[in-house]
């Protein structure tokens, strides 16, 4: 009876670690770069949204953009079934970007589904992605945190806002969070290739000078190369000669 009642309690844990294993984890609204999103630099980022209901569709989804860290340029992408609108605000203090004063950066993009039926929004067990292309990014943070609302179509409000602090544990609504790599040299327009072009002349001199020196020692090897093998023909022929000349000796004698 012991060995029963002690199987039936390991069965009845093992059971129970598969439910708890098998609770799905919720997914959030996130944003991941394609590529690269360099500091100083553009991006083509993509917000992701999943659906997490299992009786209502997303219809209207909602990205707030950071007001410590504006972003003046800022462009979607054309989705079929959706409607975005961009809306721009007054800078308190103006950015500069290419020599120019921008005194208007982008607070807010809204998607809107415009479709019918099951070809609206997105539906459950879906996700939908929502590209942009943004920039110019800053340079002194490493981060940029955009606040995601989250509208379903009976009538259900999720905000995505809630920032992640380091070290801590995720939140419950955790707000999408773009993470910015270091900046490179060519991120203001290739100023990399601009520095070839300038100083073009000089490369290009070198450049001639390294593959005359490299064609000039290629012939030389060449030569020689020729000359040992004509000469290693030569003394083959002799040993030959030599050895014929040998035999012939032999059978006379």
């Amino acid at each position: 009876m012991k060995k029963i009642s002690r199987v039936a309690v390991v069965g009845a844990g093992a059971a129970s670690a598969v439910l708890v294993l098998s609770v799905p984890a919720f997914a959030h609204v996130s944003v991941q770069p394609e590529g690269v999103a360099a500091k100083g630099g553009y991006a083509v980022v993509n917000f992701k949204v999943p659906n997490e209901r299992d009786d209502a569709t997303t219809t209207k989804v909602e990205v707030n953009f950071p007001t410590d860290h504006p972003l003046a340029s800022v462009m979607p992408e054309s989705i079929p079934g959706w409607t975005a609108k961009v809306t721009k605000s007054k800078l308190d203090k103006p950015l500069e970007m290419h020599g120019e004063k921008i005194d208007q950066a982008v607070s807010r993009v809204t998607w809107t589904a415009d479709g019918s039926g099951k070809d609206k929004g997105i539906q459950p067990g879906f996700f939908q992605k929502f590209p942009l292309s943004i920039g110019q990014l800053p340079e002194d943070t490493d981060e940029l945190v955009f606040k995601a609302i989250q509208t379903y179509d009976n009538k259900e409000v999720v905000r995505w806002i809630e920032p992640q602090a380091k070290g801590q544990e995720e939140p419950e609504n955790p707000a999408p969070t773009l993470e910015l790599s270091a900046a490179t040299e060519d991120h203001h327009g290739g100023a990399a290739a601009d520095d070839s072009a300038t100083s073009g002349d000089g490369k290009a001199a070198t450049a001639a000078s390294s593959s005359d020196s490299s064609s000039e020692g290629s012939s030389g090897s060449d030569t020689t190369a020729r000359a040992l093998g004509i000469a290693g023909i030569v003394v083959g022929a002799a040993g030959v000669a030599f050895g014929v000349l040998a035999g012939r000796r032999r059978t006379n004698s």
